[in-house]
């Protein structure tokens, strides 16, 4: 009733005249991106957790070595986001964790999104700085956000050692969330062989040897990121995931009945794709197929709006793009690939499945 009767009193008024509620929070959304950081690299949601109770501002000022009055000032605005509840107890507000915050955003839970925050706070963000001078120049803002070449787009993404584990842990609990829907969107249980190019940190390759309990995969990336993963995300127990060092566009591909490219083709131009699809093809076994996992655009391109922002994102981070479903057909039928088909999974990701024939 109140959206109806704000609706009708803005009817026939010059839009000077209006309230102008959207537009403001649009311009202050970056707020409350950087209270989530915040809190997050704080601790303050871990803080809770661990306390198992109810805690006052005074206590978890201490507990995360911050000043009272700030401290005060970030609980009232998490509460006011709803990611934390509020208690009185003899007149003291006291603050606890909301469900989801302590699923989502402490470190200890098995789907944290605490390393994704944590790249989007020291990494994403900082290159968004320079979002106006990459619309304008066309290319990815590495060089003036690091002040490293973006010539090579991985040596910027992977700048450090330490940049490339917070880039491994943020693609492990993206999968972790959605890594089953997108392997499980096709019946992929006739593919017993599985290649997993740009792999990374192996949560999709377990996404998929716990969804077809008869098939292997192999995680193709390159040697640093290879030497990382075993040594911090895949264990000596997963014993159907191995790995292949090297470079997709340079070395020899393993051969499979199935390639697996997920978050990988929107990194690249369209040319650069048909190359990299194009080698994946010629290594492809007769009767097997690509799966493509990507935030899929209307075909209109009019939405979803999450996905639009991500195309921004691929310009002020790499080379590509985001896609619709029939762009991305068009690049693996340049490629020799045939009956593509995809599948909207109702979260981030989307699958696009393409076929070699026998």
């Amino acid at each position: 009733m109140a959206e109806n009767q704000e609706v009708a009193s803005s009817e026939g008024k010059p839009a000077a005249e209006m309230y102008p509620k959207k537009i403001l929070e649009y311009m202050e959304g970056f707020l409350i991106s950087k209270t989530v950081f915040s809190s997050c690299e704080l601790g303050v949601f871990d803080v809770l957790l661990a306390a198992e109770r109810p805690l006052s501002a005074e206590e978890i000022s201490q507990a995360i070595g911050a000043s009272l009055d700030g401290t005060e000032r970030l609980l009232a605005a998490c509460a006011g986001l709803q990611l934390l509840n509020t208690h009185r107890d003899n007149g003291q507000v006291c603050y606890s964790n909301t469900e989801q915050a302590s699923v989502y955003l402490t470190r200890s839970s098995p789907v944290s999104l605490y390393q994704s925050i944590q790249y989007s706070s020291r990494t994403i963000y900082l290159c968004w700085h320079y979002l106006t001078d990459a619309v304008r120049e066309g290319r990815n803002q590495y060089e003036k956000a690091f002040g490293v070449s973006s010539n090579d787009l991985f040596q910027a993404l992977y700048r450090s050692d330490e940049e490339m584990v917070k880039f491994m842990q943020l693609m492990n609990s993206i999968w972790n969330i959605c890594g089953k829907d997108v392997v499980t969107a096709f019946d992929l249980s006739p593919f017993k062989i599985i290649c997993d190019l740009g792999g990374c940190s192996g949560a999709l390759a377990k996404q998929c040897t716990s969804a077809y309990p008869e098939c292997t995969v192999t995680i193709f990336d390159l040697p640093k990121v290879v030497c990382t993963s075993r040594e911090h995300f895949v264990t000596e127990a997963s014993q159907r995931i191995t790995f292949h060092e090297g470079d997709f566009f340079k070395d020899s591909l393993p051969e499979a009945d199935l390639y697996i490219l997920a978050r990988i083709l929107h990194d690249w131009t369209d040319e650069r794709c048909i190359e990299l699809l194009t080698r994946v093809y010629n290594a492809c076994k007769p009767g097997g197929a690509v799966l493509l996992v990507e935030a899929l655009l209307h075909e209109d391109g009019s939405g979803p709006v999450t996905v639009q922002l991500y195309s921004l994102n691929m310009l002020v981070q790499t080379e590509g793009r985001e896609r619709t479903a029939a762009q991305y057909a068009a690049l693996l039928t340049a490629s020799g690939f045939t009956g593509t088909q995809h599948r909207l999974t109702g979260k981030i990701y989307d699958a696009v499945l393409g076929h070699k024939e026998t």
